[in-house]
């Protein structure tokens, strides 16, 4: 059974999506908690940074590009932003698919939470 975000890439459910190449795609968090946050996502299914193989660095690098071009487009760069992934329970995964909040457009807060 495919997962929200596979059904996302197949483009079976709607997204506000703000960036597709061949091997990522990004979108806007559907419950946002900063004034710009969005997820970018690899299409390959990767449960987490955990379960990624060393082959899948690659992945990785393409990922944290887009997260760049991304942080420039949406205004982000100069004032700054932060990148969050959550792996496992403990950590808040909802979504077995490897995904990078990338949360900006205010001043964050730390700790988390």
């Amino acid at each position: 059974m495919k997962g929200i975000f596979e059904k996302i890439i197949d483009k079976e459910i709607p997204a506000d999506i703000i960036h597709e190449d061949e091997l990522t795609i990004a979108f806007r968090d559907i419950s946002p908690v900063a004034p710009v946050h969005f997820l970018v996502i690899p299409k390959k299914k990767i449960t987490n940074v955990q379960t990624a193989s060393p082959q899948d660095s690659s992945v990785f690098s393409h990922i944290f590009s887009v997260i760049q071009q991304l942080a420039l487009k949406e205004n982000l760069a100069e004032d700054g932003y932060r990148v969050v992934t959550n792996i496992g329970e403990y950590g808040g995964q909802t979504v077995d698919h490897l995904h990078f909040h990338v949360l900006g457009g205010r001043a964050l807060q730390w700790p988390p939470g």
